[in-house]
């Protein structure tokens, strides 16, 4: 067990029947109760309650931990800060100029090819509208001709119809004549 501390008879300054501050009792052997019980109560609070150190080692870790993190924390947004003052100081104006230049590269460019086509598209029109032209005077021309050649061909029709038609009629004169003589000398 725990080591008491006793103050029996033996004990040196007391008395065994000595008289005792008021308030104080005596145990069943005669000393007083309360110390006794004190010093048990931190022995055991020393020995077997570690919560007064572990709560110590707790503030303690929770201290460093905000600190460590508060510094850390502090850096970084001191970091941040220091790169956007350089971002807006000096990349962000260089950025823009140099945006600007090759912008104005670029509009040039747009311009100058913009301008290519609208002459490319001109001339297509142009080539366009010349051969529509071309085509519907050749559509005219073919038109003309086809007339023509339909007058033509109902003229020729016409003329073969007719030299049928004279034939036939030779044919048939020819043949009524065959008749007469074939009749005028079936008779003899």
């Amino acid at each position: 067990k725990c080591g008491t501390m006793s103050s029996g008879p033996g004990t040196p300054g007391k008395a065994a029947g000595s008289p005792l501050p008021a308030g104080r009792k005596r145990d069943s052997v005669g000393l007083p109760a309360h110390p006794i019980i004190k010093d048990i109560g931190e022995i055991h609070s020393r020995l077997l309650d570690h919560r007064p150190v572990i709560q110590g080692e707790i503030r303690y870790f929770i201290k460093e931990f905000e600190e460590k993190r508060g510094l850390r924390e502090v850096r970084v947004l001191e970091n941040l800060n220091t790169m956007i003052y350089e971002t807006n100081d000096q990349i962000l104006p260089k950025c823009e100029q140099v945006m600007h230049g090759d912008l104005n590269e670029v509009l040039k460019r747009l311009q100058a090819a913009n301008h290519r086509i609208l002459t490319l598209q001109q001339r297509e029109q142009e080539e366009r509208k010349l051969q529509i032209d071309t085509l519907m005077a050749g559509e005219k021309q073919r038109l003309a001709h086809w007339e023509v050649f339909m007058k033509d061909q109902h003229n020729k029709r016409a003329e073969v119809d007719e030299e049928h038609r004279k034939a036939m009629e030779r044919l048939k004169e020819q043949y009524a004549e065959m008749e007469k003589d074939l009749a005028k000398y079936s008779s003899f």
